[in-house]
C-alpha cells in the first residue's frame, strides 16, 4: 500500500471519544486537509474525512469532486469510525457521507462534525479550514480576571437573522456593534447561529453543531462579528441546544439506520412537543460529541458564555409526559441521571479550561443548586435565568393600575428565593411570541401608560437584584411580537414614546455600568435591603443597593397612575441624595413634571427601620433613583 487510505487516523486517537473523554473530537472526525505521506510518491496534500458509524456495512463517501458517485471509506479497525483520504481536495469541496445500514438500507447524511453547510434548502457538508487572525488578546486576558457574579451584565438578545433582515455577519459586525455600544449593553446574547434550515426554529432545531449558519456568511465572517464585539468591550452569550434535535432524515436521527445520537427508546428518545429525538447521555461518544461541541464555540469562536437552552427538559424523564410516557431511573425517579451527569461534565470541564467563562441555564424548575459549583453536589452553572420573576412581573405588569394593590407581593416575591442561586433577569424572545403579546402591548390602558409603565417596568428590572436580559425590540417598545421572517420596526424608534424608551436604555445602561451598588453584590444578602416593600395601598416598591465600599442607591418605583408629591422613605444615611435618575423625564417623553429639582436632603428622623428619611417625589407610573453623596453638604 503506497499510503494509509485512512489518512493516518488510528483507533489508539479514538480511544478517548469512546470513553467519553475526548473532549475535542472535531479535530479527530469531519474533514481536515491533511498531508499524509506516500512510500513511492512522498508528501501528499489532500483531506481526511471521518465519521462514526459503528452499525454501518458500508459507508462511501459522496462528493462533487466524484461526481456523487462514492468512494467507499475504510473502517478504522476497532473504531466503529471510517475514514478516507483524497488527495487534491480543499477548501470548498461539497461532500455527504452515504451509509448501508445493518438493515441494507443507504441512507445519505451531512457530516455530524461539518464546519460549514450549504445554504438551505441545500445540505450538502462544505470542507473549510479557517484563516481568522483574531484581535481580541486583550479582551480574552481582561475575561479570564474577571469575577462574573461580582461584574455588569446587562444582555441584549439579537436574533440575527432579523435584527435587521437580510443583514450578513460582516454587514452586522458594523452595524450591531454600532448599536449596542450607542445603547450600552455590556453583552449580546445569540439565539442559535447553529445550522438550521428550518428557519421558525429560530436555530432550536439544529442539524450542524458545529457549523454557523451559512445564511450569514461563512465561519470566518461570523468570528469577525464576535472579533469586532470584542473590542468594542461587548460579550458575546450564544445559546446551545443540547436538549434534543430534530429528525431530518439527512442529519444526526437514526444515522448509521439506528439510534446512534439518539435513545432508541421514544419513552426516553423523543420530544412529543417538539418533534424532536433527545441525545442519549448516558452513551459516552455522545458524551464526547456534545461536550467537544460546547468547548469547541468557546474555544474556535471565542464566545465568552453559553446559554444552555431548555435544561428541565433534560432534567426530568417525566418532561411533558404522561403517567406511562416515560422510564424511570434505576432508583424509581424522574430524574433523568445522566443528563444531570452530562451536565455537571460540560460546566465543569468549560470552567477548568477556559478562564472566565459563563454557562447559563434556562431552568424553569425549583430544581436545586444549578448555579451550586459541582464540587458541592450542584450542577456547575454561572447563571440561571429566573423565570419565576419573569411570570410574576409580568403578571403583575399586564393588570389595570387599580388592580395592582391586590397582586402586590408578586413584585416581591423574588426576593424570598433571590440568593438561591445566581440570576438573570430574563426578559427574552419567548414572552414576546405566540399570541403572547409585545411587551407594550401587554401593559392595559392608553399610549401615556403604556409607555409610562414600562418605563417604570425597566427602571424596576435594571435596579433589582439579578443581571439584566431584554430581547431585541423591548428597547423601543416594538408593538409587533417577534417574527423572524421580517426585521424589527425600526421605523417606530422615531416616534414619540418609542424613542424616549429607547434613549432611556441607553442611560439606563449608562447608570448601571457606573454604579456597583446595581451589579456588585447581587448574589449577596448585603447588596440589597427593602424600604418598604408593603405599601401595596400605593403600588409603590422602594429599595436600597449597596457596593463593598459604602456607596448606596436607592430605587422608588411607583406602579400607580397617581403621582406621589411627599412620598417619605426610610434612608440608611442622613445627608444629600441626588436624583441620578427619572424615568419620567421629558428626554425619555415624560410629562418631566415630577421630580425632586436634582436631590433631596434626608434628615436623622427614623422611617422604615431605618436610621434617616426624607421626602420624595415619585411620578405616576414612574421611577427615581437616589444616590447618596458622603462630602456633600
Amino acid at each position: 500500500m503506497a499510503h494509509d487510505p485512512a489518512g493516518g487516523l488510528t483507533g489508539w486517537e479514538l480511544e478517548g471519544f469512546h470513553n467519553g473523554g475526548d473532549t475535542e473530537c472535531w479535530r479527530r472526525l469531519g474533514a481536515h486537509q491533511v498531508t499524509v505521506h506516500d512510500d513511492e510518491r512522498g508528501e501528499l496534500h489532500g483531506t481526511r474525512f471521518a465519521v462514526w458509524a459503528p452499525n454501518a456495512r458500508e459507508v462511501r463517501l459522496n462528493a462533487d469532486f466524484n461526481w456523487w458517485t462514492g468512494d467507499a471509506m475504510q473502517l478504522v479497525p476497532g473504531s466503529g469510525i471510517w475514514a478516507l483520504f483524497v488527495e487534491n481536495v480543499g477548501d470548498g469541496a461539497l461532500y455527504k457521507f452515504n451509509i448501508l445500514g445493518a438493515d441494507g438500507v443507504w441512507r445519505e447524511k451531512v457530516d455530524p462534525m461539518a464546519f460549514f453547510a450549504e445554504q438551505a434548502p441545500a445540505n450538502s457538508s462544505i470542507v473549510y479550514s479557517s484563516r481568522f487572525a483574531w484581535g481580541d488578546a486583550e479582551w480574552i486576558a481582561r475575561r479570564a480576571a474577571a469575577q462574573p457574579h461580582a461584574e455588569p451584565m446587562s444582555i441584549y438578545e439579537v436574533h440575527l437573522g432579523s435584527w435587521r433582515k437580510g443583514k450578513t455577519y460582516l454587514e452586522l459586525a458594523d452595524e450591531l456593534v454600532e448599536y449596542v455600544t450607542w445603547q450600552g449593553f455590556t453583552h449580546v446574547e445569540f439565539m442559535p447561529v447553529t445550522e438550521h434550515p428550518f428557519e421558525p426554529s429560530w436555530g432550536y432545531q439544529v442539524t450542524n453543531y458545529f457549523a454557523p449558519q451559512s445564511r450569514l456568511g461563512r465561519p470566518d465572517e461570523f468570528r469577525y462579528l464576535v472579533d469586532r464585539l470584542h473590542q468594542a468591550g461587548i460579550g458575546v452569550i450564544l445559546d446551545w441546544v443540547p436538549g434534543h434535535f430534530p429528525k431530518d432524515e439527512w442529519a444526526l436521527g437514526r444515522f448509521d439506520g439506528t439510534a446512534l445520537y439518539e435513545h432508541a427508546d421514544p419513552r426516553q428518545g423523543e420530544h412529543k412537543d417538539w418533534g424532536t429525538y433527545i441525545f442519549n447521555y448516558g452513551r459516552n461518544e455522545v458524551k464526547s460529541f456534545l461536550v467537544s461541541n460546547a468547548l469547541y464555540w468557546v474555544t474556535e469562536f471565542h464566545v465568552d458564555a453559553l446559554r444552555v437552552d431548555a435544561v428541565a427538559s433534560m432534567l426530568y424523564l417525566d418532561y411533558s409526559r404522561e403517567p406511562g410516557e416515560w422510564v424511570p431511573n434505576i432508583y424509581g425517579g424522574n430524574e433523568n441521571l445522566e443528563a444531570i451527569d452530562f451536565l455537571r461534565y460540560v460546566n465543569k470541564h468549560l470552567y477548568e479550561r477556559v478562564p472566565g467563562v459563563v454557562m447559563i441555564a434556562e431552568e424553569s424548575t425549583s430544581f436545586g443548586g444549578v448555579t451550586r459549583p459541582v464540587h458541592s453536589g450542584g450542577l456547575g452553572f454561572g447563571f440561571k435565568w429566573n423565570m419565576g420573576w419573569m411570570n410574576d412581573s409580568l403578571h403583575y405588569l399586564g393588570e389595570d393600575p387599580v388592580n395592582r394593590q391586590y397582586h402586590h407581593n408578586e413584585m416581591t416575591f423574588a426576593m424570598v428565593y433571590a440568593y438561591s442561586e445566581n440570576f438573570i433577569l430574563p426578559i427574552s424572545h419567548d414572552e414576546v411570541v405566540h399570541g403572547k403579546g409585545s411587551m407594550i402591548n401587554k401593559v392595559p390602558q392608553d399610549t401615556w401608560r403604556q409607555f409610562a409603565t414600562l418605563r417604570a417596568f425597566y427602571s424596576f428590572m435594571w435596579a433589582f437584584p439579578g443581571k439584566k436580559l431584554v430581547f431585541m425590540g423591548c428597547e423601543f417598545g416594538q408593538r409587533s411580537e417577534f417574527n423572524e421572517a421580517v426585521s424589527l420596526e425600526w421605523w417606530v424608534s422615531d416616534l414619540w414614546g418609542h424613542h424616549g424608551l429607547q434613549r432611556m436604555f441607553v442611560d439606563l445602561n449608562s447608570l448601571y455600568r457606573e454604579h456597583p451598588a446595581l451589579w456588585q453584590l447581587d448574589s449577596l444578602p448585603e447588596g440589597f435591603r427593602w424600604i418598604n416593600a408593603d405599601d401595596a395601598g400605593a403600588n409603590t416598591y422602594s429599595w436600597v443597593r449597596s457596593d463593598r465600599d459604602g456607596q448606596q442607591v436607592a430605587a422608588v418605583v411607583n406602579f400607580s397612575a397617581e403621582p406621589w408629591t411627599s412620598y417619605r422613605i426610610g434612608l440608611p444615611t442622613s445627608g444629600v441624595w441626588t436624583e441620578i435618575f427619572n424615568s419620567d423625564s421629558g428626554v425619555y417623553d415624560g410629562t418631566d413634571n415630577f421630580g425632586n429639582l436634582g436631590r433631596v436632603v434626608a434628615e436623622d428622623e427614623p422611617w422604615n427601620g431605618f436610621p434617616a428619611s426624607a421626602t420624595v417625589v415619585v411620578p405616576p407610573l414612574g421611577a427615581v433613583y437616589l444616590r447618596h453623596e458622603p462630602d456633600a453638604s
